[in-house]
C-alpha cells in the first residue's frame, strides 16, 4: 500500500542534502498556514529549507496544538516572528456544521478527545468565513489562474 511513498524515500535519503542545516531558523520565522496541498509556503515567500518552522492544519488556524510548538519554536528553535497565512478558496470555508457532523460520524467523533468535535470545527469554519469577510482580498497571492474562470 505504500510501497511507492517507501521507493521515494530511499531514492529521497540516498540524496539528502540538508542535513547540514541547524534546527534553529534561520529568518526566525515561524509560519501557520493551511494543510492545502496547493499552498507552497517557501518558494512563494522568497524562502529555502531551514528558514522557516512551517505549521499545517485544515484552515491554518492557531489551536491548542499549534499553539504548543509556536511555544517551543520561540524558546528552542530560534524564532522570533510569527506569521498566520490564510488562502482563498478554503475547502473549510465550504462546510456548515450539519455537513461536518454527518462526514465525521460517531466513529471519528468518539475517537477525538472533545465530546463533539465538529463544533470545534464548525468554529473554526466560522472564524475563517469571518476572517475572509474582514480581509476583503489576499495579502499574499499564488501564481496567476488561467483566465477561465469557473461559473459559480
Amino acid at each position: 500500500m505504500f510501497d511507492d511513498l517507501l521507493d521515494a524515500n530511499h531514492d529521497y535519503a540516498a540524496g539528502f542534502s540538508l542535513q547540514g542545516l541547524a534546527p534553529q531558523a534561520a529568518k526566525g520565522l515561524c509560519l501557520i498556514t493551511c494543510m492545502d496541498t496547493r499552498i507552497e509556503p517557501l518558494p512563494m515567500l522568497g524562502l529555502v529549507p531551514g528558514d522557516a518552522k512551517i505549521l499545517r492544519n485544515a484552515g491554518g488556524r492557531v489551536m491548542p496544538e499549534v499553539l504548543r510548538s509556536v511555544v517551543l519554536a520561540t524558546a528552542f528553535l530560534g524564532v522570533t516572528r510569527v506569521a498566520v497565512m490564510h488562502h482563498t478558496d478554503c475547502a473549510m470555508t465550504k462546510l456548515d456544521a450539519d455537513a461536518v457532523a454527518s462526514q465525521l460520524g460517531p466513529q471519528r467523533a468518539e475517537a477525538c478527545e472533545q465530546p463533539r468535535p465538529h463544533q470545534a470545527l464548525c468554529q473554526v469554519v466560522l472564524h475563517l468565513r469571518q476572517s475572509n469577510d474582514r480581509c476583503g482580498r489576499p495579502a499574499l497571492r499564488g501564481p496567476r489562474r488561467s483566465s477561465r474562470r469557473s461559473a459559480e
